[in-house]
């Protein structure tokens, strides 16, 4: 039976609607980058059919064909890299000049792509067929690419598109459109146009034919060209609609101008094509054509001695004045020298031997013009301070280098390869493998190469070159001939004067005779004004005008009628004699967004690697980087620790895609174990993306520098987060069908024997874990990818604009939006990932953002009384883990922290020598220190009242006071006391007697409780005194829960509110949580609402009694008042305070804005009449609020600062009269 596919494809993003239907534009013709919506939409189409085409294959056993499945993945591996190539090399670099910070991303995500199709083919190298685990890695590996290309599109279409719509006009969107198709190799632009044109509908069609027709210049040759290609098929050309000779022959050589007749088509047979007549001379035909190797590496060699000669030049007279056009020409060579080994490796030692494989000395000799170059750029960002002799030196050592290497690299070539060439293929495919291979080089490029190649040949050399060219191409190719002879002509004088640029030669320098067929025979080689011929033929369109000339160009290619070869006019043979090429250029040049098609050539490279199968469960999509948490000069930094959490979601990213392939074999606890596993991840996920999005990204965005930075992150987290959603959508559906069904999940072998149910519960078993697999190898490709960008882009922004400080804050800030419930997760499953030195790292800088606060009490509170750690189980013993994590926090901490116990059998002389110890350590915090004194110097005391009590024997007879239930609500039997609802009494380990809370004790008694020295209970349904915990032991109540909320540090219960427990304050507080409604300011020690994000830090401004009441705030269970001058006060004793005051007591500030009350005070003063001899006094002010002295009339209550109109003034001194102050 057929697998629905619908059942087995993961989900991803579809395109934003205003993307695929235009937006607001509403076509690629009046916005041209929308054209790459199109390609896109291709795309996506081409990956849905591969990752049927592996499910298929996974699920079914006859499921598909393997070969056409890497026919299918090799084709998409091809478009799709020439796509992203073309991105970042005209597209990328363009949007960078006008919005920072966008681009950089993209092209990480463009590097990662390799290695994905590099898996799946080696994969596919290996017996697929006769493997279950192979087919379904297979199957998995192909959802992984669909799912990371698929998202890596919507961003673009989300972030990248709308920014190229609304920074540039119309014909900059044109230009870049433009340079992206010249920059794509010839061969691949046969093959994307009609692939394109064929994924999508006929309307999309004609709208992607309508932007062609405005984005290509007017140059009819141009459009030909390009028009071809979309059709996929031959259009009439240009050198069709002429009589034009197919003979070897060029203008000037008058020996064999007698054989025009011979070796000439007539009009009559044009139909037949340029075929035909190539055929027919076949005998013209060099030899060996395939020799023309050797010319292009005669060229080469020439080159690279010239640029040898001038960096003995520049090192002899230290002139780097000209050192931008030298490597502007160093740039050039190493273009032609990569392509032109991108063109053997992909076409002439395939086809000649397989065995033969020049790869490797291929991306040696890159890598050595990529050295040379960032050498040279070195130079050039130092100016005219590179006089250095190690500059000269190098820089000529790296130019023999490179010749030394690539002489020694086409000796080799030239005596292994190409006498093989020469037996074995026949001059006709000798000549179609050289054409092949200049097709692999993009028209951006061809411009350039053909034009430089043509003028290092000598004349015999040269017309064997055009006219292999013109004899060997299809007839469907006419025109790009065509265009190429012509460009190829533009070398035959070359304009010294400026390198790179070239002439082409006029008719009059070339002999060309203008009587009847030798026209026709000059035009054959020079086929200059075969680019302006009246009949042309393109797809028609309503209106082919566009709506703006873009640039104004020397070149023209107006219509110059030459239907056949006039007769000997003066008119005409001036007109061939006086004007140069007509040839069109590409006109990509002009354009301010030139790309460097240099940029890309790491990439075309990787096309022609073949791939070694790696391990099935290798750690190819792990990408983890080698260098380790720190900065680049081995100094740890603050926020470091955020990127440790990478180490361990990459850890648990591979435990899900290894184990996902291993539940068919599995059993039910093998999946309730992933399960656990998931949901921890996902968890711990989510906390640490809202930390990026509410806290770190914001804070890069802050920075002028960094604006745009991050926001392709978000949309990642958004992406991310659907993932985790599906994959715990088919976790949910799995889990039931185990549950709802009696079936082992491992009884392969009876399936033979089940009924139609059981075929059919199989049959959706298999599928469910086929998808799982896929969905699981796709999250860890995507994830690892994120956070393996994030290191490489993001991390090291924080070194270069953000202190030691900064990061400080912005860790804590993170920390302190975190609750304890997530850090007691958190904590086992990042220091389980990490090394005993990584984990120490991490821990002293939390210890460090948190210094001011209890998180250290916190930590080994908790961490004593969790033995066994609340994270994953997993095979890997976490609690070695852990016990390593507690003794290092024991060594780490050196404050004395005796027990009761101890304290109690402590003499005199044995305390006051560990009060004179505490008091001599310095590395204590004061507050820290004050407090051990003074518990020391009151321990006896204390250890007398607060002894441990023995566990009871539920058998006793001894009645405890208080032995009795209370009441919140008499009349309703609520159970609990005026201050909180709950349903137990505690056991208060100071006085053994039971009381509701600490505070209906405190009422009683003339000492306090210590809550969290509390030990045992009493239930007061059961009436039984036990352990204290979260609810009754005592089998009669059934597990009755004591309250909503308890918190096993503070023994806290509460069954109305909402309360939660604060790891820094190491209290339980009302609210929601942390990063909830509420987070933890590290300074000033303290829980805020998140509204108060922005406010007056001021350090440890909680620890302090009440200005009013002086009760201790940090402690108190009232509602706290921040005032607008950093200090604190009940909201009680504010309101009672502001009736009679607007000061803060402590500092005198103003608690509001009193510009009314001010204002009023302005009027009074105006209205009011001083006695005669106080009218001319002064007094010197203080103003309490800006902080400022100044000068004031006299007053005997009201003063008014003259900096910022305050009355929250005080006077310091008075002058005598004969003051001139206005105020």
């Amino acid at each position: 039976m057929a697998t629905p596919m619908a059942a087995v494809i993961p989900r991803s993003p579809p395109p934003p609607a205003s993307a695929s239907s235009g937006g607001a534009v509403g076509s690629a013709a009046e916005a041209p980058v929308l054209i790459f919506v199109y390609f896109h939409k291709a795309i996506r189409a081409e990956l849905e059919q591969l990752h049927a085409a592996a499910v298929r294959l996974a699920t079914e056993r006859r499921g598909g064909d393997v070969a056409e499945l890497e026919r299918r993945c090799r084709f998409l591996f091809s478009v799709y890299r020439h796509h992203c190539d073309a991105e970042d090399a005209v597209i990328f670099p363009a949007l960078d000049i006008r919005v920072k910070n966008i681009a950089g991303t993209y092209s990480l995500e463009h590097k990662r792509e390799n290695d994905l199709f590099a898996h799946i083919f080696s994969l596919l190298k290996l017996d697929v067929h006769n493997n279950d685990g192979l087919r379904r890695e297979l199957a998995s590996c192909a959802g992984a690419i669909r799912t990371f290309i698929t998202q890596h599109m919507f961003k673009e279409e989300e972030q990248v598109f709308p920014l190229l719509i609304t920074k540039f006009s119309y014909e900059e969107q044109a230009d870049l459109v433009w340079q992206f198709i010249c920059n794509i190799p010839v061969n691949m632009m046969a093959e994307f146009l009609p692939w394109l044109s064929s994924s999508v509908s006929s309307d999309e069609h004609q709208d992607i034919l309508n932007c062609l027709r405005r984005i290509v210049p007017q140059e009819k040759l141009l459009q030909q060209v390009v028009f071809a290609w979309i059709g996929g098929k031959a259009v009439r050309t240009v050198a069709q609609d002429l009589d034009i000779p197919c003979s070897k022959g060029t203008c000037g050589n008058e020996d064999i101008s007698g054989q025009t007749d011979k070796n000439r088509c007539s009009h009559e047979h044009s139909k037949v094509g340029k075929r035909k007549c190539a055929e027919s001379s076949h005998c013209q035909l060099a030899v060996h054509p395939i020799d023309e190797i050797l010319w292009w590496h005669n060229a080469i060699r020439k080159e690279l001695s010239d640029i040898v000669e001038e960096t003995r030049r520049i090192q002899q007279s230290g002139d780097f004045s000209n050192i931008s056009t030298f490597n502007a020409r160093l740039r050039f060579i190493a273009d032609v020298c990569i392509f032109h080994s991108i063109a053997e490796d992909q076409v002439i030692f395939p086809a000649v031997d397989g065995e033969v494989c020049f790869e490797k000395e291929h991306a040696e000799q890159e890598q050595q013009f990529n050295k040379f170059r960032r050498l040279i750029e070195q130079i050039q960002t130092t100016g005219a301070r590179s006089t250095a002799l190690d500059f000269y030196s190098e820089l000529c050592s790296q130019a023999d280098q490179i010749m030394e290497e690539i002489e020694k690299h086409f000796n080799t070539e030239e005596t292994k390869v190409l006498p093989q060439a020469r037996i074995k293929f026949s001059p006709e495919k000798q000549s179609e493998l050289l054409y092949k291979s200049l097709c692999v080089m993009p028209l951006k490029l061809l411009e350039q190469v053909l034009p430089w190649f043509v003028s290092k040949l000598d004349d015999a050399n040269e017309q064997s070159f055009l006219q292999n060219m013109f004899l060997i191409a299809p007839s469907s190719e006419t025109a790009l001939v065509t265009l190429l002879s012509g460009w190829a002509c533009k070398g035959r004088l070359k304009d010294t004067s400026n390198s790179g640029k070239f002439i082409c030669m006029p008719s009059r320098e070339l002999n060309c005779s203008l009587d009847g067929d030798e026209l026709g025979k000059c035009q054959s080689i020079c086929p200059c004004s075969l680019g302006n011929s009246t009949t042309f033929s393109v797809p028609e369109t309503e209106n082919t005008s566009r709506p703006v000339k873009r640039g104004n160009h020397s070149e023209s290619s107006t219509s110059i009628n030459i239907s056949h070869c006039p007769e000997t006019t003066d008119i005409e043979e001036s007109r061939c004699n006086s004007k140069p090429c007509q040839i069109p250029g590409l006109r990509v040049e002009s354009s301010n967004f030139g790309a460097d098609s240099f940029a890309s050539l790491n990439s075309f490279r990787s096309l022609s690697y073949s791939y070694s199968a790696p391990s099935l469960h290798s750690s190819l999509f792990s990408w983890e980087t080698d260098k380790t948490f720190s900065s680049p000069d081995n100094i740890s930094r603050p926020i470091d620790a955020i990127f440790k959490f990478h180490k361990a979601i990459r850890k648990d990213l591979e435990f899900l895609d290894v184990e996902s392939g291993k539940l068919i074999d599995g059993d039910k606890s093998c999946l309730r174990q992933f399960i656990g596993r998931f949901r921890l991840l996902w968890g711990l996920y989510r906390a640490h993306s809202n930390a990026e999005d509410e806290i770190v990204f914001p804070a890069l965005e802050s920075k002028d520098a960094l604006h745009n930075v991050s926001h392709s992150y978000t949309l990642d987290h958004k992406q991310e987060e659907e993932l985790f959603q599906d994959i715990s959508t088919i976790l949910s559906e799995l889990s039931h069908l185990c549950d709802d069904s009696g079936h082992p999940i491992d009884k392969a072998e009876e399936r033979h024997i089940c009924s139609y149910n059981e075929l059919d519960w199989c049959r959706k078993h298999n599928e469910l874990l086929t998808k799982l697999q896929g969905m699981c190898k796709s999250i860890r490709v995507t994830l690892s990818n994120h956070v393996h960008r994030e290191e490489l882009e993001l991390w090291p922004l924080f070194d270069k604009h953000f202190s030691v400080d900064d990061q400080d804050k912005i860790v804590g800030r993170i920390i302190g939006s975190t609750g304890a419930e997530v850090l007691q997760s958190m904590i086992p499953w990042v220091t389980s990932a990490l090394s005993l030195e990584e984990q120490n790292k991490m821990m002293d800088t939390w210890k460090q953002a948190t210094k001011n606060t209890m998180f250290d009490e916190w930590l080994n509170e908790w961490w004593k009384s969790s033995p066994t750690s609340s994270g994953p189980s997993n095979e890997t013993s976490y609690p070695s883990e852990e016990s390593q994590f507690e003794e290092n926090l024991d060594q780490s901490d050196q404050m004395f922290k005796p027990g009761w116990k101890d304290i109690f059998r402590m003499n005199q002389s044995e305390l006051e020598a560990e009060i004179r110890k505490v008091s001599q350590d310095s590395t204590l915090d004061p507050r820290r220190k004050a407090y051990l004194i003074q518990n020391l110097m009151t321990s006896r005391w204390i250890a007398a009242q607060q002894k441990s009590p023995q566990p009871r024997s539920e058998d006793h007879n001894t009645v405890i006071p208080g032995w009795s239930p209370s009441y919140r609500d008499t009349e309703k039997q609520i159970f609990g006391c005026e201050h909180y609802k709950r349903n137990c009494k505690l056991v208060a380990a100071c006085c053994s007697k039971l009381f509701t809370c600490r505070f209906c004790h405190d009422k009683v008694s003339d000492h306090t409780m210590e809550r969290k020295s509390t030990v045992e209970m009493m239930c007061m349904l059961c009436m039984k005194v036990q352990p204290v915990g979260p609810n009754c032991q005592t089998p009669s109540c059934n597990g009755l829960s004591m309250a909503k909320y308890y918190c096993s540090i503070c023994k806290f219960f509460d069954d109305e509110r909402s309360v939660y427990h604060c790891p820094f304050c190491n209290l339980c507080r009302l609210g929601e949580g942390l990063g909830t409604d509420f987070f933890h300011c590290m300074k000033c020690n303290c829980c805020l609402g998140l509204k108060l994000k922005e406010h007056k830090c001021r350090e440890k401004m909680l620890e302090m009694n009440c200005p009013i009441c002086c009760d201790f705030l940090f402690t108190s269970s009232a509602a706290v008042r921040g005032l607008p001058c950093g200090h604190f006060m009940h909201s009680a004793c504010f309101q009672a305070y502001t009736c009679t005051h607007y000061t803060c007591p402590i500092c005198c500030k103003s608690l509001g804005d009193m510009t009314v009350y001010f204002g009023m005070l302005d009027g009074l003063l105006a209205a009011e009449e001083l006695p005669e001899e106080y009218r001319n006094r002064c007094q010197d002010i203080l103003c309490n609020d800006c902080g400022r002295k100044g000068r004031s009339r006299f007053h005997w209550l009201y003063h008014k600062c003259g900096a910022c109109g305050s009355y929250n003034t005080r006077v310091i001194k008075t002058d005598a009269p004969g003051c001139s102050t206005s105020n």
